[in-house]
C-alpha cells in the first residue's frame, strides 16, 4: 500500500493544529526546529542505511549460543553433590559397601501415606536405640506406561525418601543420606548414618 501524498491545503490545517498545542515538558528548552509534522517533498524519503554484517555467509551458525535449560539434576547427582558431614574416612568405607547396616526397612509395596509414619517411627527408634548406620530399601520403582506428554520419575518412594529425611523431625537426628552400595541395593536402597545421640 502506497502512502498518499498530502495537499498543500491538508498540511497548512496540519501546521494551525500544531500551533495550538501545549508542551508537555514547558521546562525543558525547545530548539527552534520546524514544526514537527509530514512534510511533502518531490523527493522519496532516503531509507536508513542498512549495517552490513561482516563475515557471515549464508548457512553459518551464529556465534552466541543460548543458555542450556535450567533443570534439576537428577536424584543420584544431587545426593553425590551434598557435602560430607560424617567423618571422610567413614564415608569413604560406607561408598564402597565395606560398612555394614546395623537396622534396615523395606518400604516395598507401601504407599506414601503408611512409608512415611514408617520410616519416621524407624529412623527415631533407631537413633533412640544408639544405632548409627541403618539401611532404607524404596526400591527402585514399576516401569509403567508413559503415556502422557509429561516424564514421570520412577520410583515414588525412592524420591521422597531423600525429601522426608531433610525435613524435621527426622533431620535432628540423620547426618548423612547416600546411595547405597550394589551389594545392598544400590539405586533402590539409601545409607542414612544417623547422628550420636547426646
Amino acid at each position: 500500500m502506497t502512502r498518499r501524498r498530502l495537499k498543500p491545503e491538508e498540511l497548512e490545517l496540519w501546521r494551525k493544529v500544531a500551533k495550538t498545542t501545549e508542551r508537555l515538558n514547558p521546562e525543558r528548552t525547545r530548539s527552534e526546529a520546524p514544526l514537527p509534522g509530514p512534510q511533502i517533498s518531490g523527493r522519496k524519503e532516503e531509507a536508513p542505511a542498512r549495517t552490513k554484517i561482516e563475515g557471515f555467509r549464508i548457512g553459518d551458525k551464529a556465534a552466541r549460543r543460548m543458555p542450556g535449560h535450567d533443570l534439576q539434576p537428577g536424584l543420584p547427582e544431587r545426593l553425590a553433590g551434598q557435602p560430607v558431614r560424617m567423618d571422610k574416612k567413614a564415608h569413604g568405607k560406607l561408598k564402597r559397601g565395606k560398612m555394614v547396616p546395623e537396622a534396615r526397612i523395606d518400604l516395598h509395596g507401601m504407599t506414601l501415606d503408611r512409608a512415611h509414619p514408617a520410616l519416621m517411627g524407624f529412623i527415631l527408634r533407631a537413633h533412640a536405640g544408639g544405632k548409627r548406620l541403618v539401611l532404607v530399601i524404596t526400591g527402585k520403582g514399576k516401569r509403567g506406561d508413559d503415556t502422557g506428554p509429561m516424564p514421570v520419575r520412577r520410583g515414588i518412594l525412592r524420591h521422597n525418601v531423600p525429601q522426608w529425611l531433610s525435613s524435621p523431625p527426622l533431620a535432628q537426628v540423620v547426618l548423612q543420606v547416600t546411595e547405597a552400595h550394589v551389594s545392598h541395593g544400590g539405586s533402590g536402597a539409601y545409607y542414612v548414618y544417623l547422628r550420636r545421640q547426646r
